[in-house]
């Protein structure tokens, strides 16, 4: 008689969505299961690859089979490493307050879910703040990130690239210092005789925490010299973090290719990409220049020019939604071109909200999907709780190229 397995759900698993993908999880690996009577897990009695499971699932905690040890998965033991006081933001994930991010352990099991495994290539077209990047990395799935704002190439480049300079980092700590309380002065910080750090990772480390002293400063009136020390001494412990993870569990790292570049026009070779993972920006819900003026601004661009480049910003009144809807339809056109015949789209959208009417941009999408010749196949109701939220529900969409 085989002996029954638990499965055991993380304890911060609390909405319907989540478990709806923890069980799509398990499906997508084969294992026949029932849920438990208190839904905070699983049994079988079928065959079970312990090894997928305690490498791939994000939302399952542990494995318990009556008499033998219980056995806890990587996800679990990576969420240990949190210089944070937030369960999500492990790792590097916490770099940068950007609005809108993904929630990681979300995005870990869509990855599996789409058939995402070591080797591939996942593509993110609005990589945002990096959380493809980091949680396909962390999988040995390879990523390429577009983005059309500098800030979130930084972003995302400091979070995935990082651990392989920590040595070059460090030792840059020890002379590059905080010079003014200036916010409005061009730089914060400066190397010894005013020598530049050349372009590079040691160079976009310190770029990022003066970012984010910005921030601190311009949203939480913070001292932007001591958000400076206090956020670059916490980068850092989690960018060691990241070392002892990929030491600690033997981990190949899948390679991360991040671009400054537009959706509507990749630099991608036609059906070279293994799947995609991605969120489309929420039109008038956020504008994601006005939002990050001060970092863009010390970045040295002008706003007005971005403006005119950022889907979702440029335009004014209902023609924003204009322009929105035929950029998305574009953005559908080329994610179609660079998919691989058979493989996956999962894309992650709320409808907008404006003047009071509710406007149907992800319907709108779906359209532009099937237009483009992508197969749906299902949506998910993610339904979003928080004060901070820009949109209470959203919905994650799963489409197939034929």
């Amino acid at each position: 008689m085989q002996q029954t397995t638990q499965l055991t759900l993380h304890e911060n698993v609390q909405f319907i969505y989540e478990l709806v993908l923890a069980r799509m999880e398990l499906e997508a690996a084969g294992v026949e299961f029932s849920t438990g009577e208190n839904l905070r897990g699983f049994s079988t009695n079928g065959r079970l690859d312990h090894e997928h499971i305690l490498r791939r699932s994000a939302y399952v905690r542990s494995i318990d089979r009556a008499g033998q040890e219980c056995l806890l998965t990587d996800y679990h033991f990576i969420q240990q490493y949190n210089q944070t006081q937030s369960i999500n933001q492990y790792l590097t994930h916490w770099f940068y307050p950007y609005k809108g991010k993904f929630h990681p352990q979300m995005i870990q099991a869509l990855l599996g879910i789409i058939g995402l495994g070591p080797g591939d290539t996942v593509l993110d077209p609005f990589i945002g703040s990096g959380t493809t990047a980091v949680e396909a990395q962390l999988l040995g799935i390879n990523c390429i990130g577009v983005d059309i704002s500098p800030l979130c190439c930084l972003i995302s480049r400091v979070k995935t690239q990082s651990w392989a300079h920590i040595d070059a980092i460090e030792e840059a700590s020890e002379y590059v210092a905080p010079c003014a309380r200036d916010i409005h002065q061009q730089r914060l910080f400066r190397a010894p005789d005013d020598i530049e750090l050349p372009p590079g990772p040691v160079k976009d480390f310190f770029d990022l925490t003066e970012m984010i002293a910005r921030s601190d400063k311009s949203r939480r009136r913070r001292d932007p010299v001591d958000a400076f020390v206090h956020n670059r001494d916490r980068m850092l412990a989690s960018v060691r973090d990241h070392v002892e993870v990929k030491r600690t569990l033997g981990l190949t790292f899948g390679e991360v290719d991040i671009r400054n570049g537009d959706v509507r026009a990749m630099q991608i070779d036609p059906e070279s990409i293994d799947g995609i993972v991605t969120s489309p920006p929420y039109s008038i819900a956020l504008n994601y220049v006005k939002n990050d003026e001060h970092a863009l601004t010390a970045m040295g661009y002008n706003l007005d020019d971005l403006s005119e480049e950022f889907i979702g910003v440029r335009g004014h009144g209902r023609e924003r939604f204009e322009l929105y809807n035929e950029d998305m339809r574009q953005a559908a056109r080329e994610m179609h071109r660079v998919l691989k015949p058979g493989a996956m789209a999962a894309v992650v959208i709320g409808n907008m909200t404006y003047q009071g009417e509710e406007i149907d941009t992800t319907g709108m999408f779906t359209e532009a999907c099937e237009d483009a010749g992508l197969t749906f196949e299902r949506s998910i109701d993610k339904i979003i709780f928080g004060l901070y939220n820009v949109m209470q529900k959203e919905y994650i969409l799963l489409f197939r190229k034929a």
